[in-house]
């Protein structure tokens, strides 16, 4: 059987808009312009005024009801539904004012074995499903390049990496910051070898650096290797660092560099508005202190634009930025890449020893991928289906986790951070989970402190389906458990 092109384009159209129509009506009763108890407009009418299929409009229906947005009566269509009120977002943190000590390798090495298992409910690995990457276009990218170049590219590239990819990179910089030379950029293996290349040229062993808490435990685990000190600084769940903290801390302690999510922190979901990035700026100025900025997540955001980086907002050039396409193309390659500034030649001097240079091949094929333009529409693509992802999740939180239960109200990335009331310890819950198949990444590893013992992070990074709303079932009613042998 053939399908022709054109039939396929319309079918990822009409996907995409049963997707779009169900936002509109998901904004209608947020907005409360639809409250609950009243009637949904009719499929008809939704479709006539909304210019699409009555097939679409349903779909987009059915979607609302598996949320529990809309409610379907018999002979009668669809109607609001009475929802719970929301989940309130995670608290606050608050760290000890004071730089710790970072030992975290040990618990990340037994976490990053049981997420990489595909027989567990994969809730724990920050990484997208294969089936939502396009790593096949790349595939024959890369078996093309090697077919055609295979003798050419079987050397060594110069330690900043291919020319044409540092090209395409510095060329969709430009839509969100300010002009960069491929000669600014170093090709890395992943955002993890970019931000260690930051760091060792940003600091010396035993230098503390000032983080977001809770932080990714991969940065941790960096600070570790580096044998780097963590000043942890309270973080809100949607407005990012506290700024007094953070002046606080300057005016008061040797700090070597801050090293902060450019948006869409991994585990809190939280952005700083521009406003705050301006001042973070500003504050780190006047200290002379660098920034190392973590932007890897910045090109899976929901709403209409980018939130726009450090860097783009940094007129002194004394921001790090660090990046790389495992979140959104293909983490296998492990494509990243930094922007270091002042500090490139130290970056260079760090690349040179540690790695020499990255995979040849990987990096022909990418810049071919990046230069076709591909990239964009796989990009509508998965923000689609992450911001999706995220509404499930969390709608199967508030149907199945305890009361008393917080939750991160991310816009953007795929990651959820769950808060449950102190007596739920969530690396107790881990092992009770595992035995059920479910596998997720407990509160205690986003921490230099071991704070976030009644927390825990959720990866949204696969397509919904029966098997992961059984195992969030699942979770928690052990966590309802944990709650009431508590008492509490």
């Amino acid at each position: 059987m053939t399908i022709s092109t054109d039939t396929v384009i319309v079918t990822v159209m009409e996907t995409y808009r049963y997707q779009e129509l169900a936002r509109f009506i998901t904004a209608l009763v947020d907005g409360g312009t639809l409250i609950p108890g009243a009637r949904a407009p009719s499929l008809r009418e939704i479709s006539r005024g909304r210019n699409v299929s009555i097939a679409t409009a349903l779909q987009a229906y059915r979607l609302l009801e598996d949320r529990g947005i809309l409610l379907a009566r018999a002979q009668s269509g669809f109607y609001v539904a009475q929802r719970p009120p929301p989940r309130q977002a995670p608290s606050t943190s608050r760290p000890p004012a004071r730089a710790s000590e970072v030992s975290v390798s040990n618990v990340i090495v037994k976490l990053l074995e049981h997420a990489s298992d595909p027989d567990l409910v994969p809730l724990g690995c920050a990484v997208p499903s294969a089936d939502l990457l396009c790593a096949g276009r790349l595939d024959r990218l890369l078996a093309r390049a090697a077919r055609e170049k295979g003798a050419a590219y079987n050397t060594y590239t110069s330690p900043q990496g291919d020319m044409r990819l540092r090209r395409q990179i510095a060329r969709r910089a430009l839509r969100w910051g300010p002009a960069i030379s491929p000669a600014d950029l170093v090709v890395t293996v992943g955002c993890t070898e970019a931000l260690v290349l930051a760091l060792r040229a940003a600091a010396r062993p035993g230098d503390t650096i000032a983080i977001e808490s809770p932080t990714y435990f991969g940065l941790l685990n960096a600070l570790e290797a580096l044998e780097l000190k963590a000043f942890e600084l309270p973080t809100d769940a949607t407005e990012g660092v506290d700024l007094n903290a953070l002046q606080r801390v300057l005016a008061t302690r040797r700090i070597a560099a801050c090293l902060f999510a450019s948006s869409f922190n991994n585990p809190l979901g939280c952005t700083m508005s521009e406003a705050k990035k301006l001042a973070v700026l500003d504050l780190l100025a006047r200290h002379d202190v660098p920034l190392i900025e973590d932007d890897i997540y910045g090109d899976i955001y929901f709403g209409s634009k980018r939130p726009r980086p450090f860097m783009a907002l940094d007129p002194r050039g004394n921001t790090i930025y660090c990046s790389s396409f495992s979140k959104t193309v293909a983490p296998g390659y492990r494509i990243g890449w930094v922007v270091a500034g002042r500090h490139l030649p130290r970056v260079l001097d760090a690349k040179a020893a540690f790695t020499l240079c990255g995979s040849v091949l990987p990096q022909a094929a990418f810049a071919e991928f990046l230069g076709s333009g591909a990239y964009d529409h796989h990009l509508r693509r998965i923000r689609r289906i992450f911001a999706d992802n995220i509404e499930r999740m969390t709608h199967a939180i508030d149907k199945y986790f305890p009361s008393g239960t917080r939750v991160s109200r991310p816009s953007g990335g795929f990651v959820l951070w769950i808060e449950f009331p102190p007596a739920v310890k969530t690396r107790e819950l881990f092992k009770k989970a595992l035995d059920q198949g479910i596998c997720f990444a407990p509160g205690e590893v986003f921490s230099a402190s071991g704070r976030f013992a009644n927390c825990l992070r959720i990866s949204c990074g696969h397509l919904w389906n029966a098997k992961i709303e059984r195992g969030v079932a699942r979770l928690g009613a052990l966590a309802a458990e944990a709650l009431a042998k508590s008492g509490k």
